[in-house]
């Protein structure tokens, strides 16, 4: 599975961004899609992930402000981001994986973006 990531960018404290990941082709093995962070300096997060039902898990950090979606095609996972402050500052990363089990440990993830960069001032 390729993933590609797009809707990086910088926005003032309080705004919004939404971040899409599209997957070159539905794999029947990868049903969970999740999006992780790595600020400078720091160890890489899990953010959010989503399941192949839609059941979608948040990390503390971001719950009440960022949504994980899917569209019905299951091909592209969105990761709105409303009320953004200078702390989610950093690089963003979707990946993919098989069950939402361990979602925020990044090295049950099979498949990876490149990322795109999210700058908060």
């Amino acid at each position: 599975v390729q993933l590609v990531e797009s809707g990086g960018g910088s926005v003032q404290a309080g705004g919004s961004l939404t971040l899409s990941c599209a997957a070159s082709f539905e794999s029947p093995d990868t049903n969970c899609m999740g999006w992780f962070r790595q600020a400078p300096g720091k160890a890489r997060e899990g953010v959010a992930a989503v399941g192949y039902e839609g059941t979608t898990t948040y990390a503390d950090s971001v719950r009440g402000r960022f949504t994980i979606s899917q569209d019905n095609a299951k091909s592209t996972v969105y990761l709105q981001m409303n009320n953004l402050n200078p702390d989610d500052t950093a690089m963003y990363y979707c990946a993919a994986k098989v069950g939402l089990g361990r979602w925020w440990i990044d090295h049950e993830y099979n498949d990876w973006g490149q990322g795109t960069q999210v700058t908060v001032s």
